[in-house]
């Protein structure tokens, strides 16, 4: 018997019905069989069923005599399933690549539970994608299994039959069916929840909810609206039959009277004729069903009352909220006058010779260039005071992002536009706000976020997809009051200033945060003192070949999250004593690209997810190779001088899309590979890390780590803080090691026709 019985009903879908269908039957994992149902619809969908199931076996189509809506034609299905489990996938929604694997290896893992929940995430007709809010509950229990009593936020998530697998036995023990009618989950998942001995939970998104911009069932004006009434007494007469599950009134109760005021409130669902009736239904399902000595609080209150009690709370609600609209407007017009006169009054103050100010990646905390720095400042003048913005000083303190010796002050606060008034050094590595102004006599030291190989600043102006949300004028605005903008390369130099036709001067210092990649290429391979502290704190063998994926994101793509590589897949096949791990862009980290089973299998030991490490230096010197796209990161690796391999399997779209200052496969830091194949191949060769790589990094460490010496912190606060114009680096001491060519030691020129560049 299959392992998985998808059952999918199908009623004027034809639109969608194919990317659904082969979203199933395009899994990695195929022991599947699919069950489609046509409910009698209007459209082609049942010619489509009859075309997938010709040409695979595994489809099993189910023509209905007449349309008995979606809950009965799950129950038609239900006795031609043989899997262990069963899925019911709605023919709008598709299943995320490699959705039936994850659950199949944490089915196994829990040793077959009664329900598996999993992650879905939401599609948007207009091409959004959002992940499910309360990710977290999943995280949370995502080791072990559990029963609703032990986990009850479980019940939380959202209460549909799609975010579940089911053992068919259970279900078949249960008796469980779909009634008629709208809501038909809520009689299905509440008793099948209550009930089920073992939950298992997995932290994955396995399903891509659609969200139709017409012709979803509930957001149609319907009276089948009332329909929910009946299914929570379906809930309540289960429950009754159930005595050991009485405990769970109370809050089935109050999750009855949300779920219909809920309903109620929103615009597109009942007919206005009908509103008044489905509150007075309502009222009256709430009483009939309160449980003795029940609280009442919140907005389920509003129940006890009547319809015209309601609708006014309703108005009086939306009255407070636009008076409280209309006074915040108030307050923040008030208050830049006061800052506008407050400037004022301060910037008739001296600047402080000795205050610095610094920021980085938007006031996240002590980080990048300017957290380099910083920390250099601190040796060799220490008489300089030094500065953090940190917008959230709690949250930086737990990732360890704000030091409790480090000073820091909130951004906007009167403290802050106090220290931004009289501070004679600004630090940061993305643009100041507007407010404060700069002062006369203020030095602005801008250090970027690394070499860019992507289109930057005033050339996105051709790329309307690329520069999306970003204005480009302010941006250059605020650019005008950089003094100096740092370069490792003098490609970086080129593209500064024809990205940013502003008025600072270019700063050959180097990159400040690579001085530590630098030192480390020095010595050798990882040690005590860079990579194998964060190797022991992640949990790597110290004898394994750590190999680095960190992947950029893409403007072609809405979100920028495209998954160009099956990650449990290359895990595998990078064989035994190798540990793969991944460090997606700082962009991607908070959207659903964790959800789409990176942070899975992490958890289950098949790689490390470095996303969240603080500081990516550590991530780089923990490694022994670097497989990335196109991300910035490959520049700054490339002074570790270890083999980096460019995976560019969509370089046309990406440079399309973006826009590119050079072709990175033309002149790569290593080999390079244009499909996944060709990418397992180069490490089960072991060409990875032949010659030949090795030729092409060293030329690419000459053209891009030029000026990288293991002194620009200190050259920085020297030359650029301190005024100390001739100073140079000590001469290396016996025994240690000079720069590698390519340094700030070795300039080489400039080769022509290697970039669409030209020097301003």
């Amino acid at each position: 018997m299959p392992r998985f019985s998808v059952i999918v009903p199908c009623f004027k879908v034809q639109g969608f019905l194919r990317e659904c269908l082969d979203s199933v039957l395009g899994q990695s994992f195929r022991d599947i069989e699919v069950i489609a149902v046509d409910d009698r619809s209007p459209d082609g969908s049942g010619a489509i069923l009859d075309e997938y199931a010709d040409r695979d076996r595994r489809v099993r189509v189910l023509h209905l005599p007449e349309n008995v809506g979606l809950g009965r034609a799950r129950n038609a299905a239900l006795p031609l399933a043989s899997g262990d489990f069963l899925l019911f996938l709605d023919s709008d929604d598709t299943l995320a690549p490699g959705a039936l694997r994850a659950m199949a290896d944490r089915l196994a893992e829990a040793a077959d539970p009664d329900v598996l929940v999993f992650d879905y995430a939401r599609t948007y007709w207009w091409g959004g994608t959002r992940r499910n809010a309360l990710a977290r509950v999943l995280a949370e229990a995502a080791d072990g299994t559990f029963t609703a009593a032990e986990r009850p936020d479980v019940l939380d998530l959202l209460m549909v039959v799609w975010n579940k697998a089911y053992r068919r036995e259970f279900v078949e023990e249960g008796r469980f069916e779909f009634p008629p009618g709208y809501y038909e989950d809520t009689p299905w998942t509440f008793p099948v929840m209550l009930s089920a001995g073992r939950i298992a939970a997995l932290d994955r998104i396995c399903l891509y909810y659609r969200q139709r911009r017409q012709g979803s069932i509930l957001s149609t004006t319907s009276r089948k609206h009332f329909d929910v009434h009946d299914q929570y007494e379906r809930v309540f007469a289960f429950v009754d039959s159930r005595p050991e599950l009485a405990c769970w009134r109370p809050y089935l109760h109050r999750k009855m009277g949300e779920h219909c005021l809920d309903i109620l409130a929103k615009p597109d669902r009942l007919p206005p004729s009908d509103r008044a009736e489905f509150f007075r239904r309502t009222a009256e399902l709430f009483r009939a069903h309160r449980p003795p000595g029940a609280v009442l609080d919140g907005d389920v209150r509003v129940l006890e009352g009547g319809y015209a009690a309601y609708r006014l709370r309703r108005q009086a609600g939306r009255a407070e909220r636009e008076l409280a609209r209309r006074a915040l407007k108030v307050r923040k017009a008030a208050a830049r006058r006061g800052k506008d006169g407050w400037a004022a009054l301060h910037a008739r103050r001296p600047l402080d010779p000795d205050l610095v100010l610094y920021s980085a990646f938007h006031s996240r905390g002590v980080l990048g260039d300017p957290a380099a720095v910083h920390r250099a400042a601190r040796e060799v003048a220490p008489h300089l005071r030094g500065v953090w913005v940190v917008r959230d000083p709690e949250q930086a303190r737990e990732t360890g992002l704000l030091p409790p010796e480090v000073e820091y002050v909130l951004p906007g606060t009167p403290r802050y536009r106090r220290l931004a008034a009289r501070a004679s050094y600004f630090v940061n590595n993305v643009n100041w706000p507007n407010a404060p102004a700069k002062r006369p006599g203020s030095v602005h030291i801008h250090t970027h976020l690394g070499t860019p190989l992507k289109y930057m600043g005033a050339d996105l102006l051709d790329r309307p997809g690329a520069r999306r949300g970003l204005d480009v004028p302010r941006m250059l605005d605020r650019a005008d009051r950089w003094d100096h903008s740092l370069v490792a390369n003098r490609h970086s130099e080129l593209v500064w200033e024809r990205a940013y036709p502003c008025r600072f001067a270019s700063a050959r210092t180097g990159s400040p945060r690579n001085d530590v990649l630098v030192g480390a290429a020095a010595r050798g391979g990882p040690d005590a003192s860079d990579g194998s502290a964060v190797r022991a704190r992640l949990g790597i063998a110290a004898d394994h070949t750590v190999v680095l994926y960190a992947p950029t994101r893409r403007e072609y793509r809405r979100g920028g999250h495209v998954e160009r590589i099956d990650l449990a897949r290359f895990a595998e096949d990078l064989g035994a004593g190798h540990t793969l791990v991944v460090r997606l862009h700082p962009s991607l980290a908070a959207g659903p690209a964790r959800g789409t089973g990176l942070a899975e299998l992490h958890r289950r030991g098949v790689l490390v997810d470095a996303t969240d490490e603080p500081h990516v230096e550590e991530v780089m010197l923990a490694s022994d190779v670097l497989v990335t796209d196109y991300s910035a990161l490959m520049f700054d690796y490339a002074n570790l001088d270890r083999p980096i391999v460019v995976h560019a399997d969509d370089w046309a779209a990406y440079a399309a899309s973006r826009g590119v200052y050079f072709d990175v496969r033309a002149e790569p830091p290593g080999h390079v590979s244009r499909s996944y194949p060709e990418l397992v191949r180069l490490f089960a060769s072991g060409r990875w890390r032949d010659a030949e790589s090795a030729r092409l990094r060293t030329a690419f460490r000459a053209r891009f780590c030029e000026f990288d010496d293991g002194w620009a912190a200190e050259r920085v606060v020297r030359t650029l803080i301190l005024g100390e114009e001739d100073w140079t680096p000590p001469e290396p001491s016996a025994g240690t090691a000079a720069p590698s060519p390519g340094t700030a030691g070795q300039v080489p020129a400039q080769a022509s026709g290697r970039d669409r560049l030209t020097s301003s």
